[in-house]
């Protein structure tokens, strides 16, 4: 392998034009990591946070973004089994996904799903951690459950629609237009709500609330939700679109017996994402590998247009995953 790679750094923080091409030295592996030749990165709303200097990456990993990636493993390092050089993978990333190599850990690593290609692949990671461990595993959604998803069109959403009625949930999304409320549709909502003119609060109070709520939004939305829920419902919340502060009555958890809990993934131990791993490979992978489930792709730019990707996804306009290509 080269001595040097091409990388897209962080210049300094800002909007995507600070997205520049670079040369980095070659990754190595550390015990328990491998090294990955990246054939795609995904592109995830962490990255512009991380890019806009308000989400710092942990001490250990990479100051370059990109959370996941496909590609083939090139390199082990020691302790490592399970995965073998030449193995053709999809990965969850501490960092660093924007380059041509990538070092993690290989029980982060995942085989790329028969029948699927690298581009797709590379969009598994970020999305199907993020939904596993908070709808299934956090939230505890089961079967016959009423589920609402806000931001149904994005990558997040499109991937928790398709798992949650998978797994035979009642599958409800928010989204701004009349195309994206038809994208949730076509993936497994049975209603999906424009927010631009339905209140979401009315909708669900009419099915009898919701069990489960997935949000990324934040803000207005949390009393909106809360009013939303069922007796024993259940709050999970990834992320703060809209801000992570709002004045509210907690007695009503107590009187309703709600649950309120989120996570972010990022700062979890190598131990927790790889007890997620194993998950998504014994219930998940199977239904990418017959066709059940895949991601749904918006659009691909190579790795030196990193800041169109960027521009493109904070237009909010995209539908699904955006995609950077590296190899080739």
């Amino acid at each position: 392998m080269a001595e040097m790679m091409r990388v897209i750094e962080i210049s300094e923080s800002g909007g995507p034009e600070v997205l520049k091409p670079a040369q980095r030295p070659m990754p190595e592996p550390k015990q328990g990591q491998v090294v990955i030749k990246v054939a795609y990165a995904g592109v995830n709303r962490p990255d512009a946070l991380q890019r806009a200097g308000m989400y710092a990456p942990p001490p250990t990993a990479s100051d370059l973004p990109g959370l996941e990636a496909s590609g083939e493993v090139v390199a082990i390092g020691s302790g490592v089994t399970g995965v073998a050089v030449g193995d053709q993978v999809c990965a969850l990333l501490p960092g660093g996904g924007y380059a041509e190599y990538v070092a993690t850990a290989a029980a982060h690593c995942l085989p790329v799903p028969a029948g699927m290609g690298m581009k797709e692949a590379a969009c598994l990671p970020e999305t199907f951690f993020t939904v596993w461990s908070n709808v299934f595993m956090r939230g505890g959604l089961k079967a016959g459950e009423r589920f609402l998803v806000h931001g149904g069109s994005s990558g997040i959403g499109t991937t928790a629609i398709q798992l949650a009625h998978a797994f035979g949930a009642r599958v409800f999304a928010t989204a701004g237009t009349d195309s994206k409320c038809a994208a949730c549709m076509s993936l497994g909502a049975e209603a999906a709500i424009n927010y631009r003119d339905t209140d979401f609060v009315e909708v669900l109070k009419a099915e009898g609330g919701a069990d489960l709520i997935l949000d990324m939004v934040g803000g207005s939305y949390i009393p909106r939700n809360i009013a939303s829920l069922a007796e024993d419902g259940r709050l999970v919340q990834i992320a703060f679109l809209q801000g992570p502060k709002v004045e509210m009555n907690f007695a009503t958890l107590m009187t309703r017996r709600l649950t309120m809990t989120g996570s972010t993934l990022r700062p979890q131990s190598d131990l927790a994402k790889a007890r997620i791993a194993q998950e998504l490979r014994e219930a998940v992978w199977p239904l990418l590998a017959s066709g059940r489930v895949a991601p749904v792709m918006d659009s691909e730019y190579d790795l030196d247009a990193a800041h169109e990707a960027h521009a493109r996804m904070e237009t909010s306009g995209h539908i699904g995953k955006i995609v950077l290509k590296v190899a080739g």
